[in-house]
């Protein structure tokens, strides 16, 4: 049967958008479902700043009547310019197994990007890299983590077929949370502070918004990452969006900053409970009682495990110790939140310095995320 490619244009047809891959992935023990009202509103215009430097269009393949996938095309202009080149990206990918669906979405983006002068599709990306990015590899029995992407395992086999190469790895860690502190942490901890101007910062909500810890957070990312692939340097437009996003839901217990003489931050984590069960429960709503599920995830009985969303040493204070100084201020806190193990954000598979700090645990590689690309 005939593939159609429809482009989304109403408010109905971004919910079936959003729906799609909780009956793509029914019953699929490593699916962790997307919170439903925050896809909504990171792929509407007029509720993401991101798209005030990004050209959108979303698609969806129709077989018979029914959804049989699904593609964001995006052109991310800051991040073209940044990085020079004319790239146009997929993202929020899904699609049934069956290859004429698979490439009737890309060529639609691949002709999105053609038609606005680009000469290169990758991805999956997001809008900036705090969206879900990179295909999953390898690692598809492991439940996902809430922030990250879910795919069958047919996904790369159709990249591969349609002449997609690949453009660079990610790599995650399982990092089981110790029983007792490693002896070396603490005692690099207190040689550092002993001897040099930094210090741990306790945050408080109030910390994070009125004295604009949230914002200076964020700053301190855009110049951790800055020279990261692909990165996309945050607009403060956009820094606000996503403080404002995440303050309510983050628990300062699991932030730790490292500031130097100056008060100014050299290091950072942030992390959060999980609340990849609480989601499952759900199926990814708050109404009626999902919020419930996630409030209880995060504040009161927490999952076993932890996810670090954000771990950074500033380029001018990196190899001066300032991460023991991070684990030896989070590793109690998870120890009395009874957390059985943390899990790494994606991580570059070039990035090995950040990769040899997780040799002080018991930790294992447990997911590997793909970017693909091909020439237009």
């Amino acid at each position: 049967m005939s593939i159609t490619i429809t482009k989304v244009e109403t408010r109905g047809q971004l919910k079936a958008f959003v729906d799609f891959p909780n009956k793509l992935y029914k019953g699929v023990a490593g699916y962790v479902p997307k919170l439903f009202s925050d896809e909504m509103a990171t792929l509407s215009p007029d509720k993401n700043p991101a798209c005030s430097f990004s050209d959108l269009a979303l698609f969806l393949a129709y077989q018979d009547g029914e959804i049989v996938g699904r593609v964001a095309a995006i052109i991310n202009t800051l991040a073209n310019e940044r990085w020079n080149h004319k790239e146009v990206r997929f993202g929020w990918i899904d699609f049934i197994d069956n290859p004429l669906v698979s490439r009737a979405l890309l060529d639609k983006v691949a002709e999105f990007g053609r038609e606005r002068g680009m000469e290169e599709i990758v991805g999956p990306l997001g809008f900036t890299d705090f969206d879900p990015e990179g295909m999953l590899v390898k690692g598809f029995e492991h439940l996902n983590t809430m922030a990250l992407i879910y795919n069958y395992p047919y996904y790369p086999v159709h990249m591969e077929k349609m002449g997609f190469e690949k453009e660079i790895d990610w790599v995650e860690y399982k990092i089981y949370i110790p029983e007792e502190m490693p002896e070396r942490i603490p005692r690099i901890a207190s040689l550092v502070e002993r001897k040099t101007g930094f210090k741990v910062v306790k945050l408080t909500k109030k910390n994070l918004r009125d004295d604009q810890y949230g914002r200076k957070i964020f700053e301190a990312v855009n110049a951790t990452y800055k020279n990261l692939y692909n990165f996309t340097i945050l607009p403060q437009a956009v820094i606000d969006h996503y403080v404002d996003e995440y303050l309510g839901v983050i628990d300062p217990e699991f932030l730790s900053i490292v500031v130097d003489e100056k008060n100014e931050i050299a290091a950072f984590a942030v992390s959060m409970p999980s609340i990849t069960r609480a989601l499952k429960k759900c199926d990814g709503r708050l109404f009626p009682t999902g919020w419930f599920h996630v409030a209880k995830s995060l504040f009161i009985k927490h999952e076993e495990s932890v996810e670090l969303m954000l771990v950074g040493v500033l380029p001018q204070h990196r190899n001066k110790g300032l991460l023991a100084m991070i684990f030896n201020d989070l590793i109690p806190r998870y120890q009395s939140a009874g957390f059985k193990y943390a899990e790494s954000n994606a991580e570059l598979e070039t990035n090995t310095s950040m990769q040899s700090q997780w040799a002080a645990f018991q930790n294992e590689l447990t997911k590997r995320r793909r970017i693909y690309k091909k020439h237009l």
